[in-house]
């Protein structure tokens, strides 16, 4: 792995009354792993099918209320997870920006596809309403996407295109999903270089796009004022 990509990481501790979730984020790791406890079973399930499939890191630690429901915890786990991988890849040389990723499961097939857009938005059709995955309810699976694609200002459609399981439903649309991350995530060519291996000096952040670079900043009062003042010019 090449050294500049060492610092696509990010450490997350989001905190409310109903959760607390921790997360480590390494998008490039020497060695993957995988370490999920979110007092959920299959829910730990599915996001190390989702970290293990996608080539990267994740430590995810949730306790949450779970005598209320599952709701909070799904959906927070999906936050802090997205804000990280929003961290991580703005640390790091332009992405590809589009995945695409197909998994079966026996009778299951799912497709997921990406883009790491800046922009929030997920249509998740999975088939899962009103079935339950151990303590989780089917309809939170759909909620976790939801949720991960508005903390990492991504957009995404997953869709089933076979399947009757429920488990291997849910388990392909994660396999799926994070097929369609690494390659999304995996460095472009113009930020490997003309010749593909190592990073080009001076590769821009960010995805490409027609829009060019966009820039996102929070300048101090004085600088806002100068830019507002050229704006006004124009």
């Amino acid at each position: 792995m090449n050294e500049n990509a060492q610092g696509r990481k990010a450490l997350i501790r989001r905190k409310s009354r109903e959760t607390e979730v921790l997360v480590a984020l390494d998008l490039d790791p020497e060695r993957p792993l995988a370490e999920i406890d979110t007092g959920i079973g299959f829910l730990d399930h599915l996001i190390t099918a989702l970290a293990t499939h996608s080539g990267f890191s994740l430590e995810l630690v949730c306790r949450g209320d779970l005598e209320v429901d599952d709701h909070h915890s799904a959906e927070d786990c999906a936050l802090a997870l997205g804000e990280a991988l929003s961290r991580a890849l703005a640390r790091g040389p332009r992405p590809r920006r589009f995945g695409t990723g197909f998994a079966p499961l026996d009778e299951a097939l799912a497709r997921a596809v990406v883009d790491l857009s800046g922009r929030a938005y997920c249509r998740a059709e999975l088939g899962l309403g009103g079935s339950r995955l151990g303590a989780l309810e089917g309809e939170n699976v759909e909620h976790f996407l939801w949720s991960l694609a508005s903390a990492a200002r991504l957009t995404l459609h997953v869709d089933l295109l076979a399947g009757e399981n429920a488990h291997h439903k849910a388990e392909a649309a994660f396999k799926a999903l994070a097929l369609a991350l690494r390659e999304a995530c995996g460095f472009s060519r113009e930020a490997c270089g003309p010749s593909g291996d190592g990073l080009a000096a001076g590769a821009g952040l960010g995805p490409e796009s027609t829009k060019g670079a966009v820039v996102l900043e929070e300048p101090v009062r004085a600088e806002w004022e100068r830019q507002k003042g050229e704006l006004d010019g124009r």
